[in-house]
């Protein structure tokens, strides 16, 4: 079977924040093959461009789609790579990051397709990587650029150990209602708005009042995970944050005094993308117990993950493929992590579309972790269905 690209088209449609994005639809002799860019709330700097929607869909359909006509969907790793010398920047602003993730993330389940692969398993083939079923770190409470309260830090999550995903996913899934219930009872009608990605935004403005109401719903067994996502709270060289104006020193002794009263598994972002310093500190510090996580600080690109690396930051990615552009290159970046021992997060975006191509893709590459929001919203929770699939699929094998 040939398995060429016949042709490429783009369309606009509306992400879960009503925003548009990207579609893109990619016909082959043997079918069709679509792909959906999400948007994040919080961006790093050095984020893959996303351009104005009409102008990456133009760029798609006029300049991407000729050169790509007739290319072999099996040959990943070239189309990307025509695609990066297509656009010939950096930062991929001369033809947009949406347009080229939407055209990889297509091409990729094309390639799968051709092969009569799943699409995990051919992921797992084309990356030289062993499938494995992620914890599901499930998001119970929302702040930050999430919610419209007082709440400073962005998102917290949690995962509960479990023998399988089903059994992880579903002792999440009945925490965050039980939580629901408590929040209810404690803040009647107001408990009940939901935030961009589905969790909880209750009128609380306090850290320590969402830890306590989080180990009271999940028990001892809870690990809990915090975005702060410090780069959206930094203003004038000082962390705003609970009303006060914090110093780099006085939000590490912040940090350290959560850590050391809950059961705090991860801090993501902890300080502003560009506060290295901030993140040696507080790597140096508790990075042995707690995974010092990179995501605006990183934003999957390589070259930033190994400057971490060199002055010890972090020790954890979250990887996201819309952060860089191309399938190949979040590859790259979650082997680079992963070879070093730090824990690989692959995670949503704010602004979410129904693809579900991230839930293989944390099997595929096996990095052991996946963030994809609170089980509620559809956006968020056809990536969880889609690894229930993939749990029997892998039974099946």
């Amino acid at each position: 079977m040939t398995s060429k690209i016949e042709s490429i088209k783009a369309r606009e449609i509306l992400d879960s924040r009503g925003n548009p994005t990207v579609e893109v639809e990619l016909i082959t002799n043997f079918g069709k093959f679509s792909a959906s860019v999400p948007s994040g709330a919080s961006k790093g700097r050095d984020e893959a461009v996303a351009l104005n929607t009409k102008k990456a869909i133009n760029n798609v359909n006029k300049i991407i789609a000729p050169k790509l006509k007739g290319k072999d969907v099996t040959r990943q790793r070239e189309i990307d790579n025509l695609m990066i010398k297509l656009d010939g920047t950096k930062n991929k602003s001369k033809l947009g990051g949406n347009a080229l993730v939407g055209v990889s993330l297509a091409v990729c389940r094309a390639g799968a397709k051709a092969n009569n692969l799943p699409l995990w398993k051919w992921i797992s083939k084309i990356a030289r990587t062993q499938p494995l079923l992620p914890t599901p770190c499930i998001l119970f409470i929302e702040g930050g650029l999430h919610s419209k309260g007082d709440l400073g830090f962005q998102e917290f999550m949690a995962y509960f150990p479990a023998r399988s995903f089903k059994e992880k996913f579903k002792i999440a899934s009945d925490i965050y209602k039980k939580l629901g219930q408590a929040l209810k009872k404690r803040y009647g009608k107001r408990a009940a708005r939901l935030g961009m990605e589905g969790a909880f935004t209750p009128p609380i403005n306090k850290t320590k009042e969402v830890l306590d109401l989080l180990m009271g719903a999940g028990g001892n067994k809870i690990n809990i995970i915090i975005d702060a996502a410090a780069s959206t709270f930094f203003k004038k060289g000082k962390y705003n944050l609970e009303k006060k104006k914090l110093s780099r020193g006085e939000l590490l002794r912040f940090y350290l005094e959560l850590c050391k009263n809950y059961p705090i598994a991860a801090l993501e972002d902890p300080f502003f993308e560009e506060d290295w310093q901030g993140f040696q500190q507080i790597t140096k510090k508790i990075g042995k117990k707690v995974t010092i996580v990179g995501d605006d600080l990183l934003v999957t690109n390589l070259r930033r993950i190994k400057k971490a690396m060199e002055k010890k930051a972090c020790n954890g990615l979250i990887l996201k493929p819309n952060q860089v552009g191309t399938v190949t290159e979040t590859i790259e970046a979650a082997k680079y992590a992963v070879k070093r021992k730090w824990k690989v997060f692959i995670k949503h975006r704010g602004g979410e579309t129904k693809d579900d191509f991230i839930a293989d893709l944390a099997v595929g590459l096996g990095t052991g972790w996946i963030m994809a929001g609170a089980p509620t919203k559809i956006e968020r929770m056809v990536k969880y269905n889609r690894l229930l699939e993939i749990e029997e699929e892998l039974h099946e094998n």
